[in-house]
């Protein structure tokens, strides 16, 4: 039983949620931050979820762990943009705490998805 779909991914399911909750986060950004942070997180949590779904729908093993390691550095990139906000004092560590521990979650559960893939013939995924 392969998967069907990226749709069918843990983390690409994980990935939109976590877009979701940056979102909510970022409106409560300062208005002077639209075009810097806010854009910068909400560009970097999207991309988490696309590249999962673009690499998923490649022909080979090697092309999604390609795109698997591009959503993994912008999970980074969105870790990083959520510390500069919060050193900034844009958000509260009450609020950007539970993000990170879903961030740390979906580090692991690329990692997984990666080490998995090493494991698997070279043609399929």
């Amino acid at each position: 039983m392969g998967l069907r779909s990226y749709q069918d991914l843990i983390g690409w399911k994980k990935g939109i949620d976590l877009v979701t909750d940056v979102y909510r986060l970022t409106r409560n950004l300062p208005n002077a931050e639209l075009y810097g942070l806010t854009n910068q997180m909400r560009r970097a949590a999207v991309s988490i979820p696309s590249n999962i779904a673009e690499g998923q729908g490649r022909l080979s093993t090697g092309e999604f762990k390609q795109f698997l390691g591009h959503a993994r550095g912008s999970l980074y990139e969105l870790e990083s943009q959520i510390r500069i906000a919060r050193n900034l004092q844009y958000l509260k560590a009450d609020e950007t705490g539970p993000l990170l521990d879903r961030i740390d979650e979906m580090g692991r559960i690329l990692n997984g998805l990666l080490k998995s893939l090493d494991r698997s013939p070279a043609t399929s995924h």
